[in-house]
């Protein structure tokens, strides 16, 4: 048995949900091959997301963040941590593998 319902969400509500959703249909890190490992060990922001998270937190020092980029600093961090993490999880995978020797050693 199924059950369907429907809800009126906010935006940003909605985005997050969506946004969870992505991360939960990653591929677990452990489960690539090699090759993807490596290349996740090396992952970075697209250098217009780093350029522009830059710019935001020089003006969010400066106390001259808009609201409305707050709202894109908060989405390029979000996007920073998640690269963050998915690289460092990669790094322990290729460290477990063999693959690359152990950070610091």
């Amino acid at each position: 048995m199924t059950n369907q319902i429907t809800i009126t969400l906010p935006d940003h509500v909605y985005q997050k949900a969506e946004h969870f959703a992505r991360l939960a249909n990653l591929e677990p890190v452990s489960a690539l091959s090699e090759q993807q490992v490596l290349a996740l060990t090396e992952l970075q922001m697209k250098p217009e997301e780093d350029s522009r998270l830059s710019e935001l937190l020089d003006r969010q020092q400066a106390s001259i963040l808009t609201e409305s980029e707050h709202s894109e600093l908060q989405a390029l961090m979000q996007i920073y941590q998640e690269g963050l993490l998915r690289k460092a999880t990669a790094l322990s995978e290729a460290v477990k593998r063999g693959l690359i020797k152990e950070l610091g050693a």
